[in-house]
Order: C-alpha cells, then sequence, then structure tokens
C-alpha cells in the first residue's frame, strides 16, 4: 500500500485534511484533488507552502512535476492559503515599515533603576527585585508617572506580546473581520445559509490599552491659530487635513509623536453647525508639495465652537456630554481605513494606524483648545464592514446594523456596571462611544523653530477661503511679497507654495522641488541659487509690473533686485501707470498684463476688468 499510495496532510484555514495520492501525481492534479475534498471554491486563488508561517512556497513551475520529484513524501504537509481573503505573504511588498518603526523595534526600552541604599543589600555591581530594569509596561512604572500612563505605546504593546517564552514565534496581529467569508460550499449563499466555518464570530468590545500615536504636537501655535482664525471672522465651523511627520516621543516608553507642520483645507462647505467636504481636484498636487517637502498626511482637524461673549466659548464636550460624536468616529475610522499603518507582525502587512482626529472645541474654562483623538482598531473594523451607523438624536451613541437579507452582522456586546454594581453584558444597540475612543496628548515645543510658518505679518491667504475675501490671485502673492525682505522666509508657507504649484500665470511647478528642498535645509544660498533662475526673474518681473500699476503700490518690491526693476521701468511704453503717461492703460487683476483703456475685459485671458 505505502508503494503506490501516500497519506499527505493538507491544512487550510478550515482545518487539516489527509489526502490519498499517489507518488506519481502531479502537484496540479493533487491540489486538484485536495480543493474536492476539503470542499473549497476550485476557482479562488491559492499558495501553496511547505513550512507554517507561509514559508518555503511552492511556485508555478512545479505544478506539473510529480510528487516524489518535488519532492512531497509520505506523511508531510501542505499548507493552503487564499489569496482571496486578504491573507498574503510575508514579504516587503505587503508594508513596509517607516523608518521610525524600525529603529523603535530594536531600541533597549528597559527602565533602569538605581541601587536602593536601604533595600538593595548586594554589591555596587549586582542587581535585586528593588533595583534590576523593569520592563516599560510594568503596571507600578506607569501608574508612578506624572501623570500617570493610561495607555501603552504601540511599540511597548509590541515588545509585551513577543517577550514570553517563544519569543514571539507563534504572534499573529489580525484585524477584526465582520464579514461572511467567501467560498463555503457547505450550504446556499446568504441570507439562505450561514454555518460556524463562514461566519465571523461574535464581537466583545473592549478598551484598547494601547495607541498607535501618544502625542500630537504643532511646531508652532501660529499654524492652529491660523486655522481657528476662520471661525473667529466668519462664525461657521472649518475642517483641514494636518501634514507633517512622525517622531519618537520621550515622555512614553518607545512612544511616538505626530508632528504638524501644515494644515490644508480642503474644498467645502461651512456653516455654523456643519462642514460639508467637496471634491478636491488638487488633492493629487498637495500630496506631491507635500512630499517634496518631506511631509505626510498624518490627521485631519475640525472646529466646534460656539461664542458666548467676552471672548469665551461654550463647553459642550465633556466626559458627561461626548468627546466626539457618531459621525464623527465614523469618518476619524474611515481616514485610518484609509491610512493603515505598516506592521511586520500582521499577515497583510499593515495594523492599525497613525492617522489622528484633532477636534478645536471650548474647555472647562471657556477657552478654545485643540484636544487629539484616535478610534480603536475594533472601530474601524466596524466601520470598515458597514456595520458602525450613528443614532438620530444622541450624538454620544453608536449604532450596530442588525442582519438583513443583504448583509449579515454579527452580534457585538460591550460590559458595563449596572445600578447593583454587577457587570454585566449589553447587546450594542446602542453603543458608548466611550469604548472606541482613544485619547491623546496636544502640545506645542516651548521654543518652536518651525520651517513653514512664511514671513512677515500679514500672511499670504490661506486656500479656498474666497467666500470671507482671502483670495489667492497673482496681485495678492504681489503685494505679499512686497512686504517681505527675507526671499527664504517669505517662500516657506505652505500656502504659497501651494499657490506656486497651482498657478495658471507662470508654470513653475517642475521648477519648485528645488525650492522645497532649499526650504526643507532651510538653505539660504541654495534658496537664492533658485532665485536667480529664469522662471523666477520672470516671475519677478511680473510682480514688479503688477505693483506699478497698481494704485496703492508705486514702488519695485523690496525683495526684486535692482536690475529685474529697472528693466521694467525702462520697457513700460510712454502713456502708461508707472511709465509717466498719467495711468490712462489699466492691468488685469488676474494675469497683470497691461490693457488698453477702451477694453472692457483682459485681451490674454478674457476675463472682466476689476476696480
Amino acid at each position: 500500500f505505502f508503494r503506490s499510495r501516500m497519506i499527505v496532510r493538507v491544512q487550510t484555514k478550515n482545518g487539516t485534511k489527509r489526502v490519498t495520492a499517489r507518488p506519481t501525481d502531479t502537484l496540479e492534479s493533487f491540489l486538484e484533488k485536495a480543493l474536492q475534498e476539503l470542499k473549497l471554491d476550485p476557482s479562488a486563488r491559492f499558495s501553496v507552502f511547505r513550512s507554517p508561517g507561509c514559508k518555503d512556497e511552492l511556485t508555478d513551475v512545479q505544478l506539473s512535476r510529480s510528487l516524489q520529484t518535488i519532492p512531497v513524501l509520505h506523511g508531510d504537509m501542505l499548507y493552503l492559503v487564499e489569496l482571496s481573503t486578504g491573507a498574503v505573504r510575508e514579504s516587503p511588498s505587503a508594508g513596509v515599515e517607516d523608518q521610525l518603526d524600525r529603529d523603535l523595534s530594536t531600541k533597549d526600552c528597559k527602565i533602569y533603576r538605581k541601587r536602593d541604599p536601604q533595600l538593595c543589600q548586594h554589591g555596587l555591581h549586582g542587581k535585586c527585585l528593588n533595583c534590576a530594569p523593569l520592563d516599560p509596561w510594568d503596571s507600578r512604572y506607569l501608574e508612578t508617572r506624572d501623570p500617570p500612563i493610561k495607555h501603552l505605546s504601540f511599540h511597548c504593546y509590541l515588545r509585551k506580546i513577543t517577550s514570553g517564552v517563544d519569543r514571539g514565534k507563534f504572534v499573529n496581529l489580525e484585524d477584526l473581520s465582520c464579514k461572511i467569508k467567501s467560498g463555503c460550499t457547505d450550504h446556499a449563499p446568504w441570507p439562505a445559509g450561514v454555518c460556524t466555518k463562514c461566519q465571523p464570530s461574535t464581537i466583545t468590545l473592549s478598551r484598547q490599552d494601547y495607541r498607535h500615536v501618544d502625542n500630537v504636537m504643532f511646531e508652532d501655535s501660529k499654524i492652529v491659530e491660523r486655522f481657528i482664525e476662520y471661525w473667529r471672522r466668519s462664525g461657521n465651523q472649518r475642517m483641514g487635513y494636518l501634514y507633517g511627520h512622525y517622531s519618537e516621543y520621550s515622555d512614553v516608553p518607545v512612544g511616538i509623536r505626530a508632528v504638524v507642520c501644515a494644515i490644508y483645507e480642503p474644498p467645502q462647505v461651512c456653516t455654523p453647525h456643519s462642514v460639508e467636504v467637496l471634491e478636491d481636484p488638487s488633492g493629487s498636487t498637495v500630496r506631491e508639495l507635500a512630499s517634496h517637502l518631506g511631509l505626510q498626511h498624518v490627521g485631519w482637524i475640525f472646529t466646534d465652537l460656539e461664542s458666548i461673549g467676552n471672548g469665551r466659548v461654550a463647553y459642550k464636550r465633556n466626559i458627561n456630554t461626548f468627546l466626539l460624536s457618531a459621525e464623527e468616529c465614523i469618518m476619524a475610522a474611515d481616514y485610518q481605513n484609509s491610512f493603515p499603518n505598516p506592521c511586520r507582525l500582521s499577515k497583510t502587512g499593515y495594523f492599525g494606524s497613525k492617522f489622528v482626529t484633532i477636534c478645536v472645541s471650548g474647555n472647562e474654562n471657556n477657552q478654545v483648545v485643540p484636544k487629539g483623538y484616535q478610534v480603536s482598531n475594533q472601530c474601524m473594523a466596524l466601520v470598515r464592514d458597514d456595520c458602525l451607523i450613528p443614532t438620530l438624536d444622541a450624538p454620544e451613541l453608536g449604532y450596530v446594523r442588525e442582519s438583513s437579507a443583504q448583509q449579515y452582522v454579527p452580534d457585538v456586546f460591550y460590559k458595563t456596571t449596572n445600578k447593583y454594581g454587577n457587570q454585566i453584558t449589553e447587546v450594542a444597540r446602542p453603543l458608548p462611544l466611550e469604548y472606541l475612543i482613544i485619547e491623546l496628548t496636544i502640545t506645542t515645543p516651548l521654543q518652536p523653530h518651525p520651517y513653514l510658518v512664511g514671513g512677515r505679518d500679514p500672511p499670504f491667504s490661506v486656500e479656498n477661503r474666497s467666500n470671507m475675501g482671502e483670495i489667492q490671485d497673482f496681485q495678492h502673492f504681489a503685494d505679499y511679497m512686497n512686504q517681505q525682505t527675507n526671499f527664504l522666509c517669505a517662500v516657506s508657507d505652505f500656502h504659497l507654495l501651494y499657490f506656486l504649484y497651482t498657478t495658471p500665470v507662470v508654470h513653475l511647478k517642475p521648477y519648485l522641488p528645488d525650492l522645497c528642498t532649499a526650504i526643507l535645509k532651510q538653505d539660504r544660498g541654495l534658496a537664492d541659487r533658485w532665485r536667480g533662475q529664469e522662471a523666477w526673474q520672470t516671475v519677478e518681473s511680473l510682480i514688479t509690473h503688477s505693483l506699478v500699476t497698481s494704485p496703492t503700490h508705486q514702488q519695485a518690491p523690496s525683495f526684486a533686485t535692482p536690475t529685474s526693476s529697472s528693466l521694467v521701468a525702462a520697457q513700460a511704453p510712454p502713456g502708461t501707470v508707472g511709465g509717466g503717461g498719467g495711468g490712462a492703460m489699466w492691468a488685469c487683476q488676474h494675469c497683470t498684463l497691461l490693457n488698453p483703456p477702451h477694453l472692457m475685459e483682459c485681451d490674454a485671458c478674457h476675463l472682466p476688468k476689476t476696480h
């Protein structure tokens, strides 16, 4: 029997099966037989491995070979991984960790203590329970910090789960799934049938004891003040995207800090009680600009402010009302799902997210303060699988959908304490949102050294604020540059660089990456060399034209070179404004072209004459 037949074990997510085969059978025919006996979908894609952990894969070339030549011997086990379920092999392309994550994963995070002269009875070089180094997740250490640390950092959590005897050999971080597994052939598809193999497990919500980001820091308070100014001037709420980078946060063991360097305000419709974000045609341009400046999308920010007079705002968000509403939690989870965190311990290559949420509201002293949050990985899964919806009239409560013919929703529970002090389990309909929210600290440096706050006040206009009089056009750009004396500081403004990237007057986009490098390095010499290029000289000439034709400016810009100013003055024809002819011609406010007085629209851009 064993000469002509053999038994090969095949392991899948549904269990292990012994499959009888001949040594001369090809691997392809054997897999077809195995899928049939395992009752798996034959149209699904599988990868075959000889070792657990997606190692030692059998390639497509070996499908036509016999089992004895591969070799697959009697008693061997093969591992089938279905690619369509999202389980992929561990490879760099699945999710490349950030350099910061790689550095923190190798950093020594032990809490070293000095020798206690009263309790330690050993020599100077000895160690005992009173002075031995502590693990960074030690509860006594976390409680004695000032203030106490309520959440572990994500890397501290990884050290904790990989600190056992097996050193994390069997650790596998998996995102929660709320969907029925596809490919089950034991019954008809939902809603006609479901079984324990394919239905998702019951979910019991718990407060997440770690967080992917421990602190959010604005490089300068002017960044958020400039954002809040929109509400102060219009009374409407506002939303923006945070661009910055991640760095180590030393106040928490192996912690991570999100550093915010700029806020981009996308197109939106704002009212005193709501914000509707519109489709942004410049989204890819903003991301490209941010990458040239060494920045990435780290979060989003919104206001919820209500004035009560005397410069004070209402204190609406607290532990007795709500911190984030259900709609805001769902939007935060959607953003976090769009920006997953690469992780080497996950099969998919990603786990959780570093994307942060900041709400600007009033505090107990009726002052305007920003507050930082993230939502838990459980909330991300509920939103990703379309299981969580808001309630109609209670912003502090969410609601888990009930199963329907179109969607199966697993049972979701949470634990609470009743009026008798007993711990009970409740169905998450409705769901208190405090189980899903993680608080973050917000700080600003004592001595700020930002590189993207711009030059002298007043600052350059912010994009997409034309409804309140802030217009990004060439005339405002010329007026702003005319006030500046330091070129590098003048152009170190995210909103100004966005204007230069998108303005149709001068095509500067191919030249701006070099300027962004000079701004990133704060290299004045490199910026001066960039300024000497022909492209910027053309811009300076247009700025001078715009200023000498403006009724409120009759001098060359202070940043411009004498050569460009005198050249423009020499080329100005008799009879033009600034050329000594009485100001008969007018300058287009959109493209700065000088037009004859009888024209009522610009001869170049065909836009109407404005006064």
